[in-house]
């Protein structure tokens, strides 16, 4: 497929975000990531019914969560030039790491946060282009493969409520 059905400035994927405080979100996302809010609809309540902020080439919307919802924490990947100084500026803006970065067999250089509202991002820079059988034959390799492992644990540790706070002792 060439076209897409989106219009001018929008992605043929967009995400949507739903949280408690849309407004700090938003001043999250633009400490972190630079993003450009683009607009808001504040309700009569002070709610937030729509927002949105551009990330790159990508438009973020979001509006506050209602009572009686459930929590819909967003797992993102955003691309960024540089990872680590991403990550760095996430954590600053009240992000919590969640998986160290480290650099994949796919050739990319990244890891994860929580954001102060739930949200993870996987923040990743791509480093070099490597090509499929290049791939495979890394994920033998143990670096590689400690690598991917720990990705895929740090994520079933933090979705299942069992990732462990690094201001706490281990036990």
């Amino acid at each position: 497929m060439t076209s897409t059905a989106a219009p001018t400035g929008y992605t043929t994927v967009a995400p949507w975000v739903v949280t408690d405080d849309t407004a700090q979100l938003l001043d999250f996302v633009t400490a972190a990531f630079g993003g450009a809010e683009l607009g808001r609809v504040p309700l009569e309540d002070g709610s937030i019914g729509h927002a949105e902020i551009q990330i790159g080439d990508t438009v973020v919307l979001a509006f506050d969560r209602r009572e009686g919802w459930p929590q819909l924490p967003a797992l993102l990947r955003v691309w960024v030039a540089d990872a680590d100084a991403t990550i760095a500026r996430a954590v600053a803006a009240g992000a919590r790491v969640t998986t160290e970065s480290s650099t994949s067999a796919f050739g990319q250089r990244g890891g994860r946060v929580r954001d102060p509202f739930g949200n993870i991002w996987w923040i990743v820079t791509q480093v070099e282009d490597v090509n499929p059988e290049v791939t495979m034959r890394r994920l033998t390799e143990p670096s590689y493969a400690e690598s991917m492992r720990d990705a895929q644990e740090t994520l079933d540790r933090e979705l299942s409520g069992q990732h462990r706070d690094a201001s706490r002792p281990r036990a």
